[in-house]
Order: C-alpha cells, then structure tokens, then sequence
C-alpha cells in the first residue's frame, strides 16, 4: 500500500455486513442516542430499546454470517458500554468484544472495528460531545483502551462513521421543520441534562457544522495516533457518506461541485496519511438547473425517496479514490426498502459495475453490505428496512430469517473472482 504506515490489508478480499451497536444490541442505557431518544420533542421517531438483541444473540448473528459465506464483518465497539461513566471502564464490555473477536476468528470471519458510530457516552454529550476541546484526547483513550485488549485479531479500524453526515444532509435539501426539530431536541436535552450545551454526533444544528466537522477531524488525528502508537500493522482509517452527485445541466455542474466541495473535498487533508478511506454509497443525485431533480413519474425509489441507480456504487468509489488517493474499503451500501426483489436486483447490478472497476485496478480492499438485519435506523426507527435478514421483534423472539436478497449476495460472492 502507497501510504506512510506499515499497515497491510488481508490478501483476501472482504466480504462482509456492516451493523452498528446502537442499532442492533439493544440495551446501551448510558449512550447520549439514548438519552435524545427520551426528551421531549425528540428527533427521534421511538426509542431503540432492546433493538435486535444482538448483545445476547451476536452468536447467532455470526452463524448467519458465517453460513452466507461470508468472510468479513464490521461492527462498532461502543464506547458508552465501556466507559458509561467517565473515568470508570466496565472490564465485562471488553471482555464481551474479546469473545466476539475470537468468535468471529474461529468461524473464518474477519472482524473489522468501528470506533465511533455516531453515538458516544452520555456523560461525553454532557460535555459538550466533540465541541470540547478535550474531546479528541478522550476518545484517543477510548481508541488506545480497545487496541489494547483486541488490536492483535483486527483487520481494519474505523474510527469515525460518516463524519461529513451534516453537510449532506444540509446540501441534500434537509427540511427547515427537520432542522428545527433537531433544535428542539438538543435543547429539551441541555435542559434535562441541566447543562448548557447537550450535544451529540448525529444530531446537529447548522450554524454548528462546521465547528463539529472540525472537532472529528481532530479527533480523528488523535484516534489514528493512538491506534498505530498500540496497533501500528491494523489499517487505519474513517468513512464517508458519499452520493453519487451527477448532473444534466451547466448550473447543475456548478451546484454539483459546490455539493462535492462542502461534503467531500473539506475531508482531503484530514485523511492523508491513512491506509484507506471508508465509502458509504446508497444513492445518486442528479442536479439541474433548480437543484435536485426527482425520480420520474412511477420510478421504483427507496426509502429515501431517490431512485435504485446501481451505477452509484462504482461512480463514487472511482471519485473517493481520485480525490484522496487513497485505497478504498466499501464500508456500507445497501437499499432502504420493503420491496425485497428490489433489494436483489439492486445487489445484483451493483455488484456487477463495482466487480468490474476493481478488475480495472481500482484499489478496492473490501465491500461489507449494510446491513445483516432490519434494525434501529435513527430517526426513523424501525419503519426503514435495509436488512439481509428480518427480525421478528414483535412477538419478542427476534427471530432472524434470511430474505432471498441475502441468497443472491452470497451467490455473487460464491461466483465472483476479483
């Protein structure tokens, strides 16, 4: 690898799921999502509460991984489970983390970490999140902490999930009533809180973007330091939440370069010197004269209301790479929908158009689906479904049954050399 670090990527390509703690563990009382989740108004459609249960059925989880023929998964250690207090580290939550590497380990899977995945601990949030100017120097602790106990079995690290999410939300049209609601949480929050500022990753109001932007970027520094200082041979990097951004037009090309400028291009110097860099596709967005053009008339869309464009994979991955030349780990893509015949044919085309730029050269080390199973997706709780697997939540036994999209994935992985 062309980088400044000694690093070295698996000589097997990654095939894997991505999931996030929060969102399938069920439980993470001391996280500040937890806390947003119960104020009132709060941005957040219901809480989390025991999600999927994977804290207690993660076993059962990498069977299903495992049994699809994958070889790769990604999860978050969450911080909040480890140090709930500050200064006070719960020994059972490592311990839990170190038997899910080890299991992962014995079934042939190869565990890839996500540092931050948008929730941190409540008593961080308390002061200030990512605001503070101690903030990196903690989470450089948290990150130090973990590779200590499994830095050893790691493929990959990721230290930040999608930290330029609040400008795409912004340049992708955000409503005002959307951003005043998120307002309106964070204040509901500071007051119950009893603090000035209650502040969180994913949850932000614009004037206050660029100041959080900044605050990962720092802290992203500080995490790589501290993970190479313990781990120097795990690959190191973070992600990005990347659309494909096209256009039709020539004011449409301006708009586009402005969006990829404010969303992307600000990234540039804070992930040079990394191993690689972490691409999150879902969708395309094609810009005109007035901006964002929607789906035609009848378009199959996803939930996000933008239409399946399975050449959106490709295109941003060949973008991420030319603009910070570095090497790329897909770390989440998928589809918010019901539909799941949908859901394979959009595997299906994807996967074809990414396999081929990787034969072309393009140094892509990994692709890891989002997501295993149907599970907690923010704001919109459990009504957006990205699953390979559906959860039977409401009987209380969260059964995971495996939908036909999780049988072509495996095929394509079965039958795809690279």
């Amino acid at each position: 690898m062309t980088t400044g670090s000694t690093a070295q990527f698996p000589d097997h390509f990654l095939w894997g799921v991505s999931s996030a703690g929060h969102q399938i563990d069920g439980g993470d009382e001391h996280a500040d999502t937890t806390f947003l989740e119960h104020v009132t108004p709060s941005v957040f459609k219901e809480p989390a509460g025991l999600a999927d249960n994977s804290w207690n059925m993660w076993q059962t989880d990498l069977d299903l991984i495992r049994d699809h023929g994958l070889n790769a998964y990604r999860f978050s250690i969450e911080w909040s489970r480890i140090e709930p207090e500050q200064g006070k580290v719960n020994t059972a939550a490592l311990d839990h983390y170190e038997r899910q590497i080890d299991a992962c380990l014995e079934r042939g899977i190869t565990p890839a970490i996500t540092l931050s995945h948008f929730t941190a601990p409540d008593w961080f949030a308390r002061r200030g999140s990512w605001f503070n100017p101690q903030a990196a120097d903690w989470f450089a602790d948290e990150c130090t902490r973990v590779m200590r106990r499994i830095g050893d079995r790691v493929a990959l690290a990721v230290t930040f999930n999608e930290p330029n999410l609040p400008h795409i939300l912004a340049m992708g049209g955000l409503p005002p009533e959307a951003i005043e609601l998120q307002r309106a949480c964070l204040d509901a929050a500071s007051a119950k809180a009893g603090v000035e500022r209650y502040r969180a990753g994913n949850v932000a109001i614009p004037e206050e973007f660029d100041e959080l932007e900044n605050g990962f970027k720092k802290a992203h520094r500080a995490a790589v330091a501290a993970i190479r200082a313990v781990a120097p041979t795990v690959p190191v990097g973070l992600s990005l939440s990347v659309m494909d951004d096209t256009y039709v037009t020539e004011h449409g090309r301006e708009l586009c370069r402005q969006k990829r400028d404010a969303c992307y291009g600000t990234w540039v110097d804070a992930v040079q010197g990394d191993d690689f860099i972490g691409v999150q596709n879902y969708e395309q967005l094609v810009f005109g004269d007035d901006g964002i053009i929607p789906p035609a008339p009848g378009e199959p869309v996803n939930g996000m209301g933008t239409a399946f464009r399975p050449e959106s994979l490709a295109h941003s991955v060949i973008y991420i790479h030319e603009l910070t030349g570095l090497p790329i780990v897909v770390t989440e893509h998928g589809a918010s929908t019901d539909d799941d015949t949908l859901r394979c044919k959009f595997i299906e085309d994807s996967l074809a158009q990414f396999a081929h730029i990787v034969r072309d050269g393009v140094p892509v080390k990994g692709y890891f689906h989002w997501t295993l199973m149907d599970n907690f997706e923010w704001i919109s709780a459990y009504d957006s479904r990205l699953g390979l697997c559906s959860v039977d939540r409401e009987n209380g036994t969260f059964a995971r049954t495996p939908k036909p999209s999780f049988a072509v994935y495996q095929h394509i992985v079965e039958t795809t050399v690279l």
